[in-house]
């Protein structure tokens, strides 16, 4: 990665913090919500085998309301527990309350049972610092999504990026690492990015 883009990330990072951090417990409440209902009423969630989603940290969009809407409708959700080296696997999930805290304060399943395979016919929920419309998303920077799903292992389900609609902007930095979300939802607005929404 070129020095030029690793600063760029850099910048953005920052400056998304920033206005993360300026989010109401109120509003963030609120745009959870919001957000959560938009995502569940797609057709290509209500169509998924299965939906995959993350515990969103405090100052990210609150995800316990998709993790209801998603348990309500499926029974189980599933969620990443990190591995080492850098990597993800997936568990079902039924109850919030079995999530402990893992990696980088995030909370997990425990590893009980086995890691769950997904497939091209489920759907992930996908975090992320800034996303933008041609579906390219800004990471916290370790890697882990697009190392999970990089395109060339094929196969892929589908990716939607989940944030506040002012981590839309106009052009995430990128390089041929990165990989990009097949749909974003916002507590604003449903954009499609790879026709998968059609």
């Amino acid at each position: 990665m070129s020095s030029q883009i690793t600063e760029s990330k850099r910048r953005l990072r920052r400056q998304m913090s920033l206005l993360r951090n300026g989010v109401s417990a109120a509003d963030s409440a609120r745009a959870g919500e919001l957000a959560a209902k938009a995502l569940i009423e797609l057709d290509l969630a209500k169509r998924a085998e299965r939906i995959a989603l993350y515990a969103a940290l405090p100052y990210e969009l609150p995800t316990r309301p998709l993790f209801d809407a998603v348990v309500e409708q499926n029974g189980v959700a599933l969620l990443p527990r990190t591995t080492d080296p850098i990597g993800l696997e997936f568990f079902a999930v039924e109850r919030w309350d079995a999530l402990r805290p893992g990696a980088f304060g995030v909370p997990e399943p425990q590893p009980d049972g086995s890691a769950v395979r997904l497939r091209p016919a489920d759907l992930v929920v996908v975090p992320g610092v800034a996303f933008d419309p041609a579906g390219y998303r800004l990471g916290h920077g370790k890697g882990y999504y697009d190392r999970a799903f990089a395109a060339e292992l094929g196969d892929s389900p589908t990716l939607v990026g989940f944030g506040y609609e002012f981590q839309i902007v106009d052009a995430v930095p990128h390089d041929q690492r990165d990989r990009q979300m097949d749909a974003i939802v916002t507590d604003q607005k449903v954009r499609d990015c790879s026709g998968c929404l059609q």
